[in-house]
């Protein structure tokens, strides 16, 4: 299956004024999967239930929760690895840095091999907008006439 995409007009030189707008290209998803239908399709490639695998995830989610906070970079074999990163604000003097000047931390997800190569494999496709549906368009009432 390909990407989907939508073109957007945006000025080309963000927060300059009347900069030239250009069509740029956005990615356009068809939806979500959830916990439910993910843990479906895996117990279906596999000899568990998929209660099983809900299991075995939310007990992943609490122990990555526990192994990040510890400073671990957790690394889920050919998935990919989970890290924390942080970034503060700058002092020329060591002394006059604080704890207080680190920003909220984020938790970075690096792809594994089979991920990445799927980045370098993708397809696209234009997803052109949906006509807009008038409201009955046959005239008429909006419940079938009974003779």
């Amino acid at each position: 299956m390909a990407q989907g995409y939508k073109l957007v007009l945006r000025p080309s030189e963000p927060g300059v004024k009347d900069s030239k707008k250009l069509y740029y290209a956005v990615s356009k998803s068809t939806g979500f999967t959830d916990i439910r239908r993910l843990c479906k399709l895996i117990a279906a490639r596999s000899t568990v239930s998929s209660a099983d695998v809900k299991a075995v995830l939310d007990n992943l989610n609490y122990v990555l929760d526990l192994e990040l906070q510890d400073g671990r970079i957790v690394q889920l074999g050919e998935f990919g690895n989970f890290r924390i990163t942080v970034g503060s604000e700058g002092v020329e003097d060591k002394k006059k840095f604080s704890a207080s000047m680190i920003r909220a931390p984020r938790i970075v997800f690096t792809p594994g091999f089979d991920l990445r190569e799927t980045k370098k494999t993708m397809g696209y496709s234009l997803i052109t907008p949906e006509v807009e549906k008038t409201e009955n368009p046959g005239g008429g009432e909006d419940r079938p006439e009974i003779e």
